[in-house]
């Protein structure tokens, strides 16, 4: 069967750089999945996508579907026929709907009765007739949250379109999307080529709009925009600040990159580094320079989407638009400096946490007492932490913040420091939002973690105090990053605290403010539900996962041990037997109705397995005792794993459930003992 290229394209006004590439890839999946479903075969399939197109381009094409042998099946023949034989409605109406006669259908005997078959061949569609139909369902699913309308029409899409080609080779297919007919033709460069440009075959799409200045790769493009920015860093001797979301959004701003470097006067390097990187990066897109010190240079890398002949005018444009931002963060820095932080602190009365929960000046003294509890419970100076959390909002107050939100705490320890307070009382105000996101790195310094962790109790308390907790994906408050924040911060920095002192103090500090009387419980379950999902990142097994947590304790590092036992456990060849007998065990409790000894009795103890599994679990308490007080769980577990042998040994010789009433809770003492031995550490019988 022939194969050929197949091109689409949808040209649009410029999209949203930062939907660029999800509306792109859900574009080409979207086609993808149509025609694996359709059964059109092909040998690759690529997607490109600029700010004034989306394209899918597929390579050997198969022009039309392969014919299938069909059979439908009809009425059984008891029902086809009457006594007379002649046909019924039923059967008619089946021989109707696939274009026979009754008396031209045939029979399908099996085991099971006889039916009428009809058995035909249907053609398969073209290339032609099911490509159109694709398009418009692939563009329907979109993910585009504000359609908007252009024109007269009503139709409906991110942006107005163009053009629409699609193309099988050298042939246009016919079709209509979006109310715009297909044709060979699409666009080039806004400014570089005038006009459009035609294509005679589909496989000229990326060279011939390469010579119309588009590099309609994306991927390609935003290699070449990264080799390009650091080759412009190794000529200033620096190392660009590369981040992965700008990146992506600019190759989503141009068609044809050219990167130019621009400077702008050094005396704005007196302004700490942070705000002056924000500015470049968020309001202006441009890239950053550190020297090879790690200090901001007094460079800047940008692209644009226009080779100037000049290109000088280019980047003094830049440099003139970029001047006023950098001096409006000099200006808040030089006017923050005059004010101290704790004099700012008053000001936080007039700014709410939450309406139910009082003002920031509240929650930062509510943050204060709970730090410096935190800090003395940790072995760290209670005064520093105390007053690291009295100051943990103040700079929210500066115009620096108000104008910059995402320097927060960052610019707090630098005023802190122009206020002659601690260098561990300044580094935590900059520690208290850490971990922002997932991979973030964990406050510095100890008090850092105090405040951290007093901040996160502070949200998670208040806002479960007022029975507000996330609801689906609704999560205003960003409470399950707080919740993974704090497991993070006490396992990674090995703090030997417990959620529940924690939430229990908080809840205190809250005085009447809360109204949920089940508000330490709920906050409880759930940060430990946060447990699943910071452990399976790691790649622990849910089964593990979940038989720490059904004894699941309230100390995150304990919690951590824990897991890293039963992780280990499982990895013995013991464990699926003796995972094996727990569950077991638990399922004969579960139906005994009486009550069990305090201890088992040696002298009820008839059968030699019997007493050898009681002699060899004596022995193996004894060893555990020091390794549980010590929480040293992974030797613990392998101890217990030795009673393998003469458990195997007692159920395989031994009747549990004997007549003799006393001899049967006695063995169930026992077993009920061991089992107890293992889920003080964690439910094994949970492991598969």
């Amino acid at each position: 069967m022939n194969t050929e290229t197949l091109l689409i394209e949808l040209g649009t006004e410029e999209l949203p750089p930062k939907s660029l590439k999800i509306l792109a890839v859900t574009f080409y999946q979207q086609i993808k999945d149509q025609l694996d479903n359709a059964d059109l075969a092909y040998e690759d399939i690529k997607w490109f996508a600029t700010p004034r197109r989306l394209a899918v381009k597929v390579s050997k094409l198969v022009e039309k579907q392969a014919d299938k042998e069909i059979e439908k099946r009809g009425p059984a023949i008891n029902v086809a026929f009457d006594a007379e034989g002649n046909a019924s409605k039923a059967a008619q109406g089946w021989a109707r709907s696939n274009g026979i006669n009754v008396e031209e259908a045939q029979r399908l005997k099996t085991d099971k009765g006889e039916w009428l078959l009809h058995r035909a061949t249907q053609a398969g569609k073209t290339v032609d007739a099911l490509i159109p139909a694709m398009i418009n369902i692939a563009v329907s699913k979109l993910p585009i949250p504000k359609p908007m309308r252009w024109g007269s029409t009503r139709t409906q899409f991110i942006r107005p379109v163009h053009t629409l080609t699609i193309m099988f080779g050298n042939k246009v297919i016919a079709g209509e999307t979006l109310e715009v007919t297909s044709s060979n033709v699409v666009t080039g460069h806004r400014f570089h080529h005038e006009g459009l440009v035609t294509l005679t075959h589909a496989d000229e799409y990326e060279e011939k709009l390469k010579t119309a200045f588009v590099q309609v790769d994306y991927e390609q493009r935003q290699a070449l925009i990264l080799e390009q920015i650091n080759k412009a860093a190794d000529q200033l001797n620096g190392d660009a600040l590369i981040d992965a979301g700008l990146l992506e959004e600019v190759t989503g701003l141009v068609e044809w990159p050219i990167i130019l470097i621009g400077s702008f006067d050094e005396a704005f390097l007196n302004v700490p580094a942070e705000p002056l990187i924000y500015s470049m990066k968020d309001h202006q897109k441009y890239f950053p320079v550190n020297d090879k010190n790690g200090q901001l240079m007094n460079k800047f890398i940008f692209v644009t989407n226009i080779e100037s002949k000049d290109p000088s005018q280019v980047i003094k444009g830049n440099e003139k638009v970029i001047r006023p931002r950098l001096a409006d963060a000099e200006f808040f820095f030089k006017t923050d400096k005059s004010k101290t932080l704790e004099s700012r602190l008053e000001s936080l009365s007039s700014v709410l946490f939450q309406k139910q929960l009082g003002t920031l000046k509240e929650k930062s003294e509510r943050i204060a007492s709970l730090s410096g509890m935190i800090a003395e419970q940790i072995g760290e100076n209670s005064e520093q932490a105390t007053r690291a959390g009295l100051l943990s909002k103040t700079d929210l107050m500066s115009d620096m913040v108000l104008e910059f939100p995402q320097v927060q705490g960052t610019m707090g320890k630098y005023y802190a420091q122009n206020d002659g307070e601690a260098a561990e009382v300044a580094q935590a105000l900059e520690d208290q939002y850490r971990p922002r996101y997932a991979g973030d790195a964990l406050p510095e310094g100890n008090i850092g973690c105090a405040v951290a962790i007093a901040d996160k109790i502070d949200s998670l308390v208040g806002i479960f105090g007022i029975n507000q907790p996330p609801k689906g994906d609704k999560d205003p408050f960003a409470l399950r990053r707080a919740a993974i924040g704090l497991i993070r911060i006490i396992v990674e920095k090995q703090l030997p605290l417990d959620i529940k002192d924690l939430i229990e103090k908080s809840v205190e500090l809250y005085s009447d403010k809360l109204s949920n009387e089940k508000v330490n419980n709920q906050v409880v379950d759930f940060v430990l539900g946060r447990f699943r999902a910071y452990y399976q990142e790691q790649g622990i097994s849910v089964d593990v996962i979940q038989a720490v947590l059904a004894n699941a304790s309230t100390a995150p590092l304990d919690f951590e041990k824990r897991i890293k036992a039963v992780s280990h456990f499982k990895s013995l060849e013991e464990s699926v037997t003796l995972a094996g007998a727990n569950k077991r065990v638990g399922n004969i409790l579960a139906k005994f109705k009486g009550e069990l000894y305090p201890e088992f009795k040696t002298e009820l103890a008839s059968e030699a397995e019997e007493k050898a599994l009681a002699k060899a679990f004596d022995e193996v308490k004894t060893t555990i005792a020091p390794m549980m007080l010590a929480k040293d769980y992974q030797a613990a577990l392998t101890e217990l794993a030795c009673l393998k042998a003469p458990i195997d040994n007692f159920f395989d010789n031994v009747m549990v459930m004997a007549d003799d009433e006393a001899v049967k809770t006695n063995r169930l003492t026992l077993l009920n003992e061991i089992r107890n031995s293992f889920f003080a550490i964690a439910d094994v019988a949970l492991l598969q």
